[in-house]
């Protein structure tokens, strides 16, 4: 069993749904992993670099809020993540998830910075637009007043 003094920290982008993907420094055991997500982890590869998108196994089946959609060199959504996921730095060579290289954190942040909305398109498919959510705040705090 290990002991605090050997527990490591990993930086990560953590990517809750309704709100703004920010760069975190956690803890590298399995709990804290999946204390972030909520349950049972699952590692997910969509992209060509070396980085994992980790996020809750059952989190569609719990139908967890979704979060940010994944898309396709087209540009078409091929997936939505239910639920917070977190994106670390995993080459293949590495038997553990690393920190993200500040250019890869810098990537992912630009592209999972802003929360999503998932609609349906007239029965077109699946579309996502991205949304400020301290406006939405502020939006719904007008429409109700100060409660």
């Amino acid at each position: 069993m290990k002991d605090n003094s050997e527990r490591t920290t990993i930086n990560v982008l953590l990517v809750k749904a309704g709100e703004c993907a920010k760069m975190i420094e956690m803890e590298d055991s399995l709990e804290t992993m999946q204390k972030l997500v909520g349950g049972m982890i699952e590692e997910y590869m969509p992209f060509e670099d070396d980085v994992a998108l980790i996020c809750n196994d059952e989190g569609k089946m719990r139908r967890m809020p979704l979060n940010r959609a994944i898309y396709g060199e087209d540009g078409k959504i091929m997936d939505i993540i239910a639920g917070d996921f977190f994106i670390c730095y995993a080459p293949i060579e590495s038997e553990r998830f690393l920190s993200l290289p500040p250019e890869l954190a810098e990537k992912y942040k630009e592209k999972f910075y802003w929360p999503e909305q998932v609609f349906m398109k007239n029965g077109e498919g699946l579309v996502a637009h991205k949304y400020n959510p301290d406006y939405r705040k502020h939006e719904v705090q007008s429409i109700l007043g100060d409660r």
